[in-house]
């Protein structure tokens, strides 16, 4: 055995970065909400980019470490701590044998992604290990992790033996040993309690009235606590319909806005459906994805229209600056 759960938390589960292809079944895609820090954390530790990971949600949640581990800490800072002391994030982390890596309170952003070399060994169900929650399918058992609960771990990855002995040899009398370098994490994202959110216009964006148009992009709103992995509700001011009509259901994408009858937004994440049958606003720019899925219950949000070619463009930075991550790293490996 490699890692032992001592307290889930709130919500701690298997993810990689989805199941796609299944959604013409109706299978949604699940995966991390933050994908941004899902693939830094594995290529930190030597990892394919879309290899699983554990997204630990906001705190309380706690690991027994059963055998010495490479591992690498992203995201939100939930002050991590091994064997209570402070864990710094966005670098590799030699852990002992013994430890016990526990997230105490959440200082910034709403959720924390542990990669560890080699992987989790937990099957692959329709080409992901993602955990699909509600179906019961992926990741370990199905499910969110519960106390107890015991995930094997891969054999560490050729590319990163040297730095698990460099870490492990720097570590000596201390039960973790963490690099001296980092990922300078505000160049792919920065985790803000107030965000703006760019996005496209949506389908219906035409169909609303010109002061909700107006609104949307001129006021706040907030998360609501009846948010979750399917989606985030938001409140702010009333959008309204120029005039009332019955939409066929279509397809629904990552970051979609679509807008109830009563007039509040619902942002469309990770364990969304397939379709949608409501009026959709806007399309939130992928680039900002993993913004959105750092803000928490109660803090504001604030949305600017691009273009979708301006979306293009951001996308496209964003994979350079990955892409130039990648080089990075493996030139520091040799």
């Amino acid at each position: 055995m490699s890692i032992k759960v001592c307290r889930p938390g709130l919500l701690t589960s298997v993810q990689d970065l989805g199941r796609y292809g299944f959604q013409k079944y109706g299978v949604i895609v699940s995966g991390a909400m933050d994908a941004t820090s899902l693939r830094i954390a594995n290529l930190l530790v030597g990892n394919e980019e879309g290899e699983a990971a554990l997204e630990v949600t906001l705190m309380g949640t706690s690991f027994l470490f059963e055998k010495d581990l490479l591992i690498s800490i992203t995201g939100g800072n939930l002050s991590a701590t091994i064997d209570g002391e402070l864990v710094t994030l966005w670098r590799p982390v030699y852990v002992k044998v013994g430890s016990v890596l526990h997230f105490k309170a959440c200082q910034s952003g709403c959720r924390a992604y542990v990669a560890i070399a080699g992987g989790f060994a937990v099957d692959e169900i329709m080409e992901s290990k993602s955990t699909y929650l509600r179906g019961e399918i992926g990741g370990y058992k199905g499910r969110a992790l519960k106390e107890g609960d015991l995930l094997l771990c891969n054999e560490i990855p050729q590319r990163a033996i040297k730095l698990f002995q460099q870490l492990k040899s720097k570590a000596q009398s201390h039960q973790f040993a963490a690099t001296n370098w980092h990922v300078n994490s505000e160049s792919f994202m920065e985790i803000k309690k107030n965000a703006v959110v760019r996005v496209i216009r949506g389908g219906e964006f035409d169909r609303f009235t010109s002061s909700s148009q107006a609104q949307f992009f001129e006021q706040e709103f907030q998360i609501t606590p009846m948010s979750d992995r399917m989606g985030y509700r938001i409140s702010g001011p009333t959008l309204q319909l120029e005039e009332s009509f019955e939409l066929i259901s279509e397809a629904v994408s990552h970051g979609t806005i679509q807008v109830p009858k009563d007039g509040n937004p619902i942002i469309l994440l990770s364990d969304r459906q397939t379709i949608g049958g409501y009026p959709k606003i806007a399309q939130v720019a992928t680039v900002d994805l993993p913004l959105i899925a750092q803000l928490k219950p109660g803090e504001k949000i604030r949305f600017k229209e691009i273009t979708l070619e301006g979306a293009e463009q951001l996308y496209m930075k964003y994979e350079q600056q990955m892409e130039q991550l990648k080089v990075g790293l493996l030139l520091r490996d040799k």
